[in-house]
């Protein structure tokens, strides 16, 4: 009996310690916010089932299928309610059923709820929110309350122990990948010289060099570890000029991540331009065949091959300046950032109806119906993509 009551005891210390720890760890996880803020967005997110009479709980990983998402939220109207969330292309979210928002794009997006409470009025003190897409399942993961930097300086003033959250990019992993494309460039310099002094040296633009050397050969390793670098440069710039502007149309669509997820973006985009530059060899087959200009085709690509791998090499530069003034200056880095990749595509384009041009005039109208065919329409479709898509 005696032990029973020292085993109840110990369990009870136990019980009231394990109590202190867990109320001391959970502040760290939750949400920082003002003492003052009383407009708040929660994860209590709500669908409705077809026969219901009452709104269900919303599971993220079990109710994929659904395109919209509601949640009971109050409201004050002396206080603002400033929400943030990543939005994609046509979300529109709803205050009592009224359309409030309706995203143009896809980006991150930040709303002031209490500018519609004037035409829209509670349902029992509260307010019905609704996320809606007409074609896929919104992301309200991403909702998130707004907090002004101001509140949240002070509210740190008032607890020092408190944690403020903080939204930034981690640029650790723009690092370690650009010292990696140095490394994978060192290295091809180191094994294969000659290919690469024909790549980028200035004697590789002449008008006899694209019929000699490294552009004369058939698809080799060489050629595949050079477009594979070519291709982590570029993926390395892209990546970071969508992070800059929160969110990229078509890697969501197919994989939806978090921002925070950079290096799988990296890792896409590397994937997915090493398969654009080798599939572009049998779109251009292909073309050339409708066409019946079959001469032209593997001039073509040895010119595409040519620009893009030398223009290539002055993408970790832009990086620099990506790392060094993004901070400070993101608006600048990303004009300039946008600025280099449009360059890099049209210059190529231009270097292509150049070298076609020498041999067959340009401004016979079928050869110039092939070449927007094959160039500049797809030159329109990746600037849609990679820097007008926000």
């Amino acid at each position: 009996m005696l032990l029973k009551q020292k085993f109840n005891i110990c369990w009870h210390y136990c019980f009231v310690w394990l109590a202190i720890l867990v109320s001391a760890v959970a502040p760290l996880q939750a949400q920082v916010l003002p003492l003052d803020q009383k407009n708040t967005i929660n994860a209590n997110w709500l669908i409705y089932e077809p026969g219901s009479t009452q709104l269900s709980p919303y599971i993220a990983d079990l109710h994929t299928g659904y395109n919209a998402v509601h949640q009971w939220v109050s409201i004050a109207p002396a206080q603002p309610f400033t929400i943030s969330f990543t939005a994609k292309k046509e979300q529109c979210i709803y205050l009592n059923n009224q359309l409030i928002f309706v995203a143009d794009s896809a980006l991150n997006y930040t709303l002031d709820l209490t500018t519609y409470l004037s035409r829209v009025k509670p349902i029992e003190g509260k307010y019905l929110l609704t996320v809606w897409h007409p074609y896929q399942h919104p992301n309200v993961s991403t909702f998130r309350n707004k907090v002004k930097e101001q509140e949240s300086r002070k509210e740190s003033a008032q607890r020092p122990f408190s944690v403020v959250v903080r939204e930034y990019v981690n640029q650790n992993v723009f690092i370690l990948f650009l010292l990696l494309i140095a490394l994978l460039y060192g290295g091809l310099k180191a094994t294969f010289p000659s290919d690469f002094n024909d790549i980028f040296s200035l004697g590789s633009f002449s008008r006899s060099s694209i019929e000699k050397g490294f552009l004369s050969k058939p698809i080799t390793w060489s050629v595949i570890l050079f477009i594979l670098t070519f291709s982590l440069s570029l993926a390395l710039l892209i990546a970071a000029i969508h992070t800059n502007v929160q969110h990229f149309v078509l890697f969501n669509r197919l994989f939806p991540v978090s921002e925070a997820d950079i290096t799988t973006k990296i890792l896409f985009y590397s994937v997915f331009i090493f398969l654009f530059v080798l599939i572009k060899y049998l779109f251009l087959r292909i073309m050339g065949f409708i066409f019946g200009l079959e001469q032209l085709v593997l001039l073509q690509y040895r010119e595409f091959l040519r620009t893009s791998l030398f223009w290539g090499m002055f993408l970790p530069i832009i990086m620099l300046l990506y790392l060094s003034f993004n901070i400070t200056q993101p608006q600048t880095v990303l004009f300039v950032s946008n600025l280099v990749v449009s360059l890099l595509l049209i210059f190529t384009i231009i270097r292509i109806f150049t070298t076609v041009n020498k041999k067959a005039s340009v401004l016979n109208l079928h050869l110039f119906s092939y070449l927007c065919a094959t160039e500049v329409i797809p030159l329109a479709i990746m600037l849609k993509l990679i820097v007008f898509n926000y």
